[in-house]
């Protein structure tokens, strides 16, 4: 199957997982769930190579010099894991022999079954970042798992 379209979007939406050290760095940020969401099933500023990938996070109303990036375990339009978050400011770019280890935590990340993340999700090992979704007379829902 083919999940990517010519301006680097995936076609379908992928389900989005973090670890809870970068649902902090996020907040810590000034960005929420749905931001990380939206920026996952958005375009990716770099494709790293074996399946990791570079995305840029905005804060709203700052351009780009005051932004963050995060490194991205990810199957396009299937699967993405959050593997590292971190302000521009604090760091250019990850070294090669880092780049070399997140390759190969991707490996780990992406051969997970559904099963096997369903698990991790409740043990809560990894979240999982979904949209909110508005349900009629119940105001706002976070989606996620249960």
């Amino acid at each position: 199957m083919l999940y990517l379209i010519n301006d680097g979007r995936p076609s379908r939406l992928a389900e989005v997982f973090a670890p809870k050290v970068i649902m902090r760095f996020a907040r810590r940020f000034g960005i929420g769930d749905e931001d990380l969401w939206r920026c996952v099933n958005g375009a990716f500023d770099a494709d790293l190579g074996s399946g990791v990938f570079k995305y840029r996070l905005a804060r709203a109303g700052e351009g780009a010099s005051g932004g963050a990036r995060a490194l991205i375990a990810m199957k396009v339009g299937q699967c993405a894991v959050f593997m590292l978050g971190f302000e521009k400011k604090h760091l250019a770019n990850i070294k090669p022999d880092e780049l070399k280890e997140y390759r190969k935590a991707v490996r780990i990340y992406l051969g997970y079954t559904e099963e096997e993340m369903t698990m991790i999700v409740k043990q809560k090992a990894l979240l999982e970042i979904a949209p909110q979704v508005s349900q009629p007379g119940k105001g706002v829902s976070h989606g996620k798992s249960e």
